[in-house]
């Protein structure tokens, strides 16, 4: 997870990138990462979870990925939380709750993580979320914060 927090870090800064973070682990070892670059690519799917699910796929071979570890630094989209299920990941690590951050990181009802998964019949795949929770919040805006106009996405 320091990973992916080093990581957000790194695209706070970047034009068209955002501060979420990913890693994926096989085993021990790292096989694939990435930031969020919606606005960079520009990709509406360009998140960091599908950015890292792309490489790992790439220097795997292969769309399967089981065994394989996903950590995150915000909870996981409805699209990623998918994108995670058809790859095979078995299990997702997640810093920030949805509930720890602005809405405007999240679809404009609320859907969890946990039906997407149980939706699709998995049981093979687990989830923990809260890991360095607060670390991973600080590194976004907090549910009352006052967004300013041009950073607000997703509402």
């Amino acid at each position: 997870m320091r990973r992916a927090i080093a990581l957000a870090r790194e695209a706070d800064g970047k034009p068209g990138a955002s501060p979420i973070g990913c890693v994926i682990v096989c085993g021990e070892k790292i096989i694939a990462e990435g930031h969020n670059e919606v606005d960079l690519r520009p990709d509406p799917t360009a998140h960091a979870e599908i950015v890292a699910i792309r490489r790992a796929a790439e220097h795997l071979g292969s769309s399967e990925m089981r065994g394989a570890t996903l950590y995150s630094t915000l909870q996981p989209c409805g699209m990623c939380s998918m994108a995670s299920i058809w790859a095979k990941i078995g299990r997702i690590v997640y810093g920030a709750q949805r509930n720890r951050v602005h809405r405007m990181y999240f679809e404009d009802r609320h859907l969890d993580t946990m039906d997407f998964i149980t939706d699709a019949f998995r049981n093979d795949l687990t989830l923990t979320g809260g890991i360095l929770a607060k670390d991973c919040a600080a590194l976004y805006y907090k549910p009352d914060d006052d967004v300013p106009v041009e950073e607000q996405g997703n509402i």
